[in-house]
């Protein structure tokens, strides 16, 4: 029998989210829940749901509509941040605000 080195649970969990395909929807997922560390805890107020389809665009819903508008501008800038801060990029390819 050949031995092999251990492997921690995260290398296992990454190699079989892998080999389903399911790595991409757990980084956008990540970036989604990544969602108040990036915008600040002010803006993570007005933020009432968040959703992530199967392509990367997330859904964010807004509860002031200025806020709406001006987030909007950021749009390019805050996908870089959520795709850095899930490590993956890439994750999130779009946001639209509601």
């Amino acid at each position: 029998m050949k031995r092999t080195e251990p492997k921690s649970f995260a290398a296992i969990f990454d190699e079989a989210m892998e080999r389903v395909g399911a790595s991409s929807t757990l980084a956008a997922q990540k970036a989604s829940y990544m969602w108040p560390e990036v915008v600040g805890p002010g803006v993570a107020r007005y933020t009432s749901h968040r959703s992530v389809t199967a392509d990367g665009v997330l859904h964010v819903h807004i509860t002031s509509a200025p806020l709406r508008q001006e987030l909007a501008f950021l749009r390019d800038r805050l996908i870089d941040r959520l795709n850095t801060a899930a490590d993956t990029p890439g994750a999130i390819t779009d946001i639209i605000f509601h």
